[in-house]
């Protein structure tokens, strides 16, 4: 998940359980193009992997059919990132190239990064059932759960197949009714009185 970045969490390495890895593959047709979010415990094994210190994945051009990405979900304060890059990137990419990304991420449908890139951006969101996903830790199992609720985020055309997939996961929206709309103001653009 950090991708060797310094995060705001105990373990560095929280990587992705193997049963949505399998479901990732399945949905992508049996492999992965790119995890620009990788780590030397990664069991992801997607066909290109970007880690630090050698590949940021927020600087690599992400020109690939199939992205899974697990971000990190503290501030990197070296680089000055936060998962608001990491989803900013992954509308972008979508939009350049129509590149079929799925992510694994924090439920934070209040934050200014939902509003602005999930919200009127991505085609459909799976709120897991796994209430404390348990991640991997430096690559073995049995940490501890995570301490919010996570969501596998979906930006691509092929909602059916999502739902399809996923729906053994958790619960499934359809958000193609907020594509290319514009999602309310963030509470910082929004000068409310503290």
């Amino acid at each position: 998940m950090s991708a060797g970045r310094t995060v705001n969490s105990q373990s560095q390495r929280w990587g992705t359980p193997a049963k949505y890895i399998k479901a990732i593959k399945r949905f992508f047709g049996g492999s992965i193009a790119l995890d620009p979010c990788s780590n030397e415990h990664s069991i992801v094994n997607a066909e290109i992997e970007f880690m630090l210190p050698k590949k940021d994945g927020l600087s690599e051009d992400w020109n690939y059919p199939t992205i899974y990405m697990n971000p990190p979900y503290g501030a990197d304060r070296e680089r000055g990132t936060t998962i608001k890059n990491w989803l900013d990137k992954c509308v972008s990419t979508h939009q350049k190239y129509g590149s079929e990304i799925l992510a694994l991420v924090p439920v934070a449908t209040n934050t200014g990064h939902w509003k602005q890139s999930v919200f009127g951006h991505a085609r459909a969101i799976c709120f897991l059932y796994d209430t404390r996903l348990k991640f991997l830790e430096n690559g073995n199992g049995g940490g501890k759960g995570a301490p919010m609720a996570c969501a596998m985020i979906y930006w691509g055309m092929n909602y059916n197949k999502f739902y399809k997939i996923f729906i053994e996961y958790g619960a499934v929206v359809d958000l193609s009714g907020l594509i290319g709309v514009e999602i309310g103001p963030t509470r910082s653009q929004m000068k409310l009185p503290i």
